[in-house]
């Protein structure tokens, strides 16, 4: 059977692969193995990001939770890392969001957070994935045991405060240009900036269920480009929508991807002595650029599997205090249990009003390599890295870039693809080893 799990929890097309039925069956199943009975009333925290079948998904999802005897908190519409947090802050079993994160409206996603605020392991999905296969046969409660559902209204407060409490100093003086993805930043996030002092213009701020990351957020970064130089800002945030990533602008309309924004964070981290074991850590993907960067800087960088929870394995394994994706999802784990993008933007406009530096300044500690990114579609990803012709081809593209460049081959998680990455520091060079390396693994 297909794994029902993904790289960030069960993730389809809403009332397509993910029904209420399956949404249903799924909380339930969170609720046997997250909270299993124990003779006390335990409580789970439910959120969602403004998208049209998140309402349908909630009720389904708090439906399964209540049938299994689990009070629930409605938080409403907030950020992933909101939920997160709340989850720890009200003391409960577990939480769920229901987000499909950057990806367009007409899918949606479950997300399930354990006590604490945190990510599962594989072997817990493995097992709630076996619970929904082979539901237990207990009688289900009734009368007076069925969960209760109560609403949050203090629950957005409760994260601002806690996000606010990050940041040291003040933003005075700062104008930011927020793209919020037609989102669940859109409350928040600009009412967090503008509380710590910034000049704050909100952008794609208006989710009406059927928008959210419409030509908009941290895949569609045109608009914020175009208003950071309109606005004369000091920078551009641009979300996702459910907010656990932020990428940047520089006052020139630049992109500064998470590999810099993650430069930026860790070189004021070890200058305060915050930067635990000077390390940062970073996945796979990241640019080379950021390996060099850190380098000079006296840091060390480890490397993850693609995915934040991944990060956070090995940030909880170290007890290291930064980790991140390109991609923007950024973990500072004094402040949250999983990447937070209102915290990541916060951070970095603490650091330009801490150093009275611009973000372009800022960020030039690090350059970016050429990278060049191909999926290639195959009848069996699995054996293409032990393919005679691939580990040639492979051994024959590290030999021609030495310690210039750097290869990667990475199967998909959810397809039938392999992506081929390769970087070196012409991008004409970059381009033609990634073409015949790309070519070599179709064949296969």
């Amino acid at each position: 059977m297909t794994r029902l799990f993904g790289t960030d929890g069960v993730r389809g097309l809403a009332n397509g692969l993910l029904t209420p039925e399956l949404a249903l069956k799924v909380a339930k199943a969170a609720a046997e193995v997250l909270a299993p009975p124990s003779g006390n009333r335990l409580l789970a925290v439910v959120g969602r990001d403004p998208r049209a079948s998140g309402e349908m998904l909630a009720a389904a999802v708090t439906a399964g939770l209540t049938a299994s005897g689990v009070d629930v908190v409605d938080v409403g519409v907030l950020p992933t890392p909101a939920v997160a947090f709340l989850t720890a802050e009200y003391g409960a079993a577990l939480g769920v969001m229901i987000s499909a994160s950057h990806n367009p409206m007409p899918d949606n996603g479950i997300k399930i957070f354990a006590a604490g605020g945190r990510k599962l392991d594989d072997d817990v999905e493995d097992r709630i994935e076996f619970a929904i296969a082979e539901p237990r046969l207990a009688q289900s409660p009734t009368g007076a045991d069925i969960g209760r559902v109560r609403q949050a209204p203090d629950a957005a407060d409760r994260y601002v405060a806690h996000v606010g409490k990050a940041l040291t100093g003040s933003l005075d003086g700062l104008t930011v240009v927020v793209d919020c993805a037609h989102g669940a930043a859109s409350a928040v996030a600009p009412r967090i900036y503008a509380a710590a002092g910034a000049t704050v213009v909100a952008i794609n701020a208006q989710p009406d269920g059927l928008n959210i990351n419409d030509g908009c957020g941290s895949t569609h970064m045109d608009d914020l480009q175009k208003s950071v130089v309109e606005h004369g800002a000091d920078l551009g945030i641009a979300h996702d929508g459910d907010a656990d990533r932020c990428l940047a602008v520089d006052a020139t309309g630049a992109i500064v991807d998470g590999d810099a924004i993650m430069a930026v964070l860790a070189v004021g981290m070890k200058e305060s002595g915050s930067l635990v074991e000077d390390t940062l850590v970073a996945t796979v993907m990241s640019n080379l650029g950021l390996h060099i960067a850190m380098r000079e800087a006296g840091i060390s960088v480890r490397t993850a599997a693609v995915g934040d929870r991944y990060v956070l394995e090995e940030l909880r394994a170290g007890g290291f205090a930064l980790g991140g994706e390109q991609s923007g999802h950024v973990v500072i784990p004094e402040f949250g249990t999983t990447g937070d993008g209102v915290l990541t933007a916060l951070l970095v406009m603490g650091r330009m009003a801490t150093t009275s530096k611009s973000l372009a300044d800022l960020a030039s500690v690090m350059t970016t390599l050429p990278q060049v990114l191909i999926n290639v579609k195959v009848s069996d990803k699995s054996a293409v890295a032990s393919a005679p012709s691939v580990l040639e081809s492979v051994a024959e593209v590290e030999r021609v870039l030495g310690d210039t460049g750097r290869v990667l081959l990475r199967p998909s998680g959810t397809e039938q693809l392999v992506r081929v990455m390769v970087e070196a520091e012409e991008p004409d060079l970059a381009r033609r080893l990634a073409e015949d390396l790309a070519s070599r693994v179709g064949q296969v």
